[in-house]
């Protein structure tokens, strides 16, 4: 047994569990497959402990540990790729997989056949290759072709060192093994192009990973008197691993802020980020003497339909109204959920007491058409819309909301009055419009 693998397997073993032990309380799409890595790691080591047996026994465990400890490589490789989902990407992640363990298994099995080496070698630039080549009319993406680059490189290094006698199969196992790391690095840096402490140790620690196995034959050949622990080269791995797990508190942490200024059904900001911005919003236009506008929108018929269809089909409306409402506004604007089927949206400069007004009409002439849910299902909900005008109509951000909640209020009593579905939507012109606004005035005044 070779019990100096015993150590390490503990260690890799214990933050394992505690990876998952955080993923499990906020599971991420790539939790799972980093879970997955760390655990082929683990069986990395745990294949090495037999590698002093003779015969058979012995290859089989090294094969086993050069195999998974590639696996771990490239399944850490493709949860950092963002189209990860598509087909294609199955089909890349296949033919690395079995491309490399093919690889290492002839090289360990027949490391003096030419051609048995060549043959493998060829396949591990050529099937990425023809995976990008079959996939490029529905899907391109510079990181595949990143790939494809790596991967071809590293073919041309194979078939000109992997057959040279003496060392060429340590330099082809090493050449392997700095391909798979150095391409998690460079999906990390893609993925998490980001100025956060996780980041930086992750990518950090793959680039330090990759250069093991170019530093460690060099020293070997040119200063063999320097002894450097086993130990310290599998440093880069627990580096990796503390990355990797802060990656996954920061992004719990992002998630919880998100959460706290969100509304979790529609993913539009709640009321806490809607003052927020509204107060900035005033600031902004106070100090460069401009205009902003609030609109308040508050669905007709949105309790009928909870009551009639059940909150299922009353939470799709709402997700429907905000994608809605976010389509029809400026970037620059923001649109909020404030109530339960109650929405506001701030219009920054430049804006208008008219423009804000045709915003509105056009936002109730949506809600007025029949809106097809899941299947078959087709709901008509309808609302009222509420317009005030900074400075115009108020000059601070709670007499604003008043204001337009006044007005949306009194276009909702005008509405029931008439027996109609809509408010401004069932006008014949912007006269009609800009006489139920001052209406509404003399009554917020």
């Amino acid at each position: 047994m070779n019990w100096a693998e015993l150590p390490d397997l503990a260690a890799v073993a214990l933050l394992a569990c505690a990876f998952a032990s955080v993923a499990r309380r906020g599971p991420t799409p790539v939790s799972g497959i980093w879970l997955t890595g760390w655990i082929m790691i683990a069986l990395h080591f745990a294949a090495f402990l037999f590698l002093n047996f003779p015969g058979a026994l012995g290859a089989v465990a090294g094969v086993i540990g050069l195999v998974t400890l590639t696996w771990a490589g490239l399944l850490f490789m493709w949860a950092a790729v963002p189209y990860r989902r598509v087909t294609s990407s199955y089909w890349m992640l296949a033919a690395l997989t079995g491309t490399n363990a093919l690889y290492i298994a002839v090289l360990s099995a027949t490391p003096t056949t030419p051609w048995a080496l060549n043959l493998a070698a060829y396949l591990l630039g050529a099937a990425p290759l023809l995976v990008a080549l079959a996939a490029l009319q529905k899907f391109n993406n510079r990181l595949r072709w990143t790939v494809v680059s790596l991967y071809g490189a590293l073919s041309i290094f194979l078939l000109v060192f992997q057959n040279r006698p003496g060392n060429g199969a340590d330099l082809a196992f090493n050449a392997v093994l700095f391909t798979v790391f150095l391409g998690c690095c460079i999906h990390f840096w893609f993925m998490y192009n980001r100025s956060t402490t996780g980041a930086f140790i992750t990518i950090s620690g793959f680039l330090a990973w990759a250069a093991v196995f170019v530093v460690a034959p060099l020293m070997e050949a040119y200063l063999p008197q320097v002894q450097v622990q086993s130990e310290v080269w599998n440093l880069p791995k627990y580096v990796v691993a503390v990355g990797m797990i802060l990656l996954l508190l920061e992004d719990q942490i992002e998630h919880t802020r998100h959460l706290a200024l969100h509304d979790y059904l529609t993913g539009l900001p709640n009321r806490r980020l809607f003052q927020d911005r509204l107060t900035k919003t005033l600031e902004r236009a106070r100090r460069t003497e401009t205009k902003a506008a609030l609109l308040v929108i508050d669905l007709n018929r949105f309790k009928k339909v909870n009551d009639t269809l059940g909150h299922h089909i009353g939470d799709l409306v709402l997700q429907q109204v905000a994608t809605m409402f976010s389509a029809r506004v400026r970037r620059s604007d923001t649109v909020a959920r404030t109530g339960g089927d109650e929405f506001s949206i701030i219009i920054e400069e430049p804006t208008d007491r008219e423009r804000a007004m045709r915003v509105g009409t056009s936002l109730m002439e949506m809600l007025n058409e029949p809106m097809q849910l899941e299947g078959e299902q087709s709901v008509r909900v309808g609302a009222c819309v509420g317009v005030a005008v900074f400075p115009e109509d108020a000059s601070d951000m709670e007499s604003l909301c008043i204001a337009a909640d006044l007005r949306m209020y009194s276009s909702k009593h005008d509405s029931d009055e008439l027996n109609q579905p809509g408010s401004y939507s069932n006008l014949s012109s912007l006269t009609a419009i800009k006489a139920d606004v001052e209406a509404s005035l003399r009554v917020a005044d």
